[in-house]
């Protein structure tokens, strides 16, 4: 029998609200619901004071679609909903204070949270957070990599860990770790192969959720590798995190320039300082004959860096050894210390803790 909708809801009601005695359901917690192939995800919008209220009802509404017949998996995430605004005539005195937003807040535990991002994909951002994250490992530092990019999340793979985190009281999660690195992925709640179909909710919830849920410990500094573009993730990272900064990873080819300037106004719009841009496959050297070849063009990331008056971190070529240490579990950093290619990044995480940002 075909797992339906219908069926998940029907489940669903026989979870207890336990704020107001209903169902889940009818008490209209149950939002972005689907059901695709097996896997069920949806989000429990509640008031962020009551959270730990609803927490028991949350664990059961899973335990009960695991217990569903045609369920393969499932993925409740709790998100903080938005209350209504009251009548101008009804509105308190201190209306506009109320309004306010909190602003970014500091996460228990970590100095410094640096984001890792790109205008567009495919131009190694995730293979450069993976390498600065170990290099900054190497350099004594305590380290923390959140994989926040949601829909190709390639940081277990990266940095060879494997397995589900464990969760000790239903509340917290317990990282895992390799290579001197704390690592926490949503690639590691899911299968290999299986795609993230969520909207800006449960993404919002996610990464809340990965950033406040998560015992990371007492950390230097987590780098968050987050999803091409500029979107929810990027938006709620800023909004609800105090970033130090963020550095802009970009291919020297024009059209990843061009995607990287709205990555950059991006974070300006949101007032995150860009610490600096890296230039990734920005050239290539034959291992055969030693012929240099800049197969994405040259200098295009220096003269974009130049404008916004931020400093090119490092250029890192197109080598196989980097993608080859990648697709092992140990970045090159780990895999080749003192080759080159692992001088690169290393340079940058100095430069990083000489400048106070790591």
């Amino acid at each position: 029998m075909t797992l339906t909708r219908d069926d998940v809801l029907d489940t669903l009601k026989q979870v207890k609200d336990p704020l107001g005695g209903g169902d889940l359901v009818s008490a209209g917690m149950v939002r972005a619901l689907t059901v695709d192939s097996g896997a069920v995800r949806f989000v429990i919008e509640v008031d962020p004071k009551r959270a730990a209220e609803i927490e028991p009802a949350r664990l059961e509404a899973e335990q009960k679609l695991k217990a569903l017949a045609g369920v393969a998996s499932v993925s409740a995430v709790m998100t903080a909903h938005s209350a209504p605004a009251a009548p101008p005539d009804l509105k308190p005195r201190n209306a506009a204070k109320a309004s306010e937003p909190k602003g970014p807040q500091k996460i228990p535990g970590i100095d410094r949270i640096l984001a890792v991002a790109s205008g567009k994909g495919g131009v190694g951002k995730s293979t450069v957070a993976a390498n600065l994250a170990t290099a900054l490992a190497a350099e004594g530092r305590r380290v923390g990599l959140l994989d926040a990019d949601v829909y190709g999340p390639s940081q277990p793979r990266m940095l060879g860990v494997s397995g589900r985190p464990a969760s000790p009281d239903g509340k917290t999660i317990l990282p895992m770790r390799n290579h001197g690195v704390t690592m926490m992925s949503l690639g590691l709640m899911m299968g290999e192969d299986e795609a993230v179909v969520w909207r800006g909710p449960m993404l919002m919830g996610a990464l809340q959720q990965m950033l406040s849920q998560v015992q990371w410990g007492a950390l230097d500094v987590l780098l968050v590798d987050l999803p091409p573009g500029t979107g929810d993730v990027q938006m709620t990272l800023a909004q609800k995190a105090d970033v130090t900064g963020a550095i802009i990873v970009s291919t020297p080819q024009d059209i990843a320039l061009l995607d990287a300037r709205k990555g950059i106004d991006m974070f300006n719009k949101l007032g995150t300082p860009i610490l600096g841009m890296i230039e990734n496959m920005s050239t290539h050297i034959c291992s055969n004959c030693g012929h240099e070849e800049h197969v994405f063009g040259h200098g295009g990331v220096g003269a974009e860096a130049a404008k916004l008056g931020v400093p090119v971190m490092a250029e890192i070529p197109l080598d196989m050894s980097i993608r080859m240490a990648a697709d092992g579990g140990a970045p090159i950093v780990v895999s080749t210390p003192h080759g080159p290619q692992a001088d690169a990044f290393r340079k940058v995480a100095r430069q990083l803790i000489a400048d106070g940002n790591a």
